[in-house]
């Protein structure tokens, strides 16, 4: 099991889902937990639920598309724990799914800033203080749709590459210093994510089985593990939670 005793860790897009679930573990591992994102009363309940269990968390409402937020939250982590150990880029959105002829410009261009922009503006915050320790590790939540084109998922295909790009320059700016940079592709999870695509209708992913998708735990619990040592094997690439050998190493099968 992980230890994560004396660490702090921030997590993007931590309301529900993927960020909910690896907030909840980091905490349970013993990291001092920062919960971001928009909705400011569901992470401050679960940043309550986590401080009732003993664990250490705070809540800190953020808007990742908007740079002075990021770096204000990022800022206020600092100040209220001393440094950051583990950032946790998960905050993404598919919504609207459409193609290209019929994409609304304004809406495919919000994806753009949520999914690539917010990465950009963590990663410009937090890269340096934690070159400055000598120490961290960035786990970007990245997709099989970066290396795939889908019908009516234009937006998130390119921005999930545009994720996928910056691990590797990420990797090749920072690697040298301590610093863990590396993606995490989940495959499909049960989350609200799934239920859109599902109602969408377009494109082989709408047709799934919901009870093929993997539980938002296996997936925090995956981010758990890349933010040890096991994590080295991925620096500045993807690590495939499909692939049956990283389940086994997690301890998920």
């Amino acid at each position: 099991m992980p230890d994560f005793k004396g660490k702090t860790a921030l997590v993007t897009g931590a309301s529900r889902g993927i960020g909910e679930a690896a907030s909840r573990l980091l905490a349970t591992y013993g990291a001092a937990v920062v919960l971001v994102a928009r909705s400011a009363s569901d992470i401050e309940r679960i940043a309550a639920e986590i401080r009732a269990d003993g664990g250490q968390a705070e809540a800190i409402a953020c808007d990742v598309s908007d740079y002075a937020s990021v770096a204000k939250a990022i800022a206020m982590c600092k100040e209220k724990f001393g440094g950051l150990d583990i950032l946790v880029n998960n905050a993404g959105l598919i919504e609207p799914i459409s193609r290209l002829e019929d994409s609304d410009p304004e809406e495919w261009g919000k994806i753009i800033d949520i999914n690539v922009k917010g990465v950009y503006y963590a990663l410009r915050e937090a890269l340096p203080i934690m070159a400055a320790q000598g120490s961290g590790t960035v786990i970007n939540i990245s997709s099989g749709a970066a290396t795939s084109a889908l019908e009516g998922w234009s937006h998130y295909c390119s921005s999930k590459a545009a994720v996928l790009s910056l691990t590797k320059c990420a990797h090749e700016e920072f690697g040298d210093k301590g610093v863990r940079i590396v993606g995490l592709s989940p495959g499909t999870v049960a989350t609200n994510m799934q239920v859109a695509i599902k109602a969408s209708g377009v494109n082989p992913v709408s047709k799934l089985d919901p009870a093929v998708h993997i539980p938002p735990t296996w997936v925090g619990e995956t981010i758990c593990w890349l933010a040890t040592e096991a994590g080295d094997a991925y620096k500045g690439t993807d690590c495939m939670l499909r692939d049956a050998g990283v389940r086994k190493a997690v301890g998920l099968i």
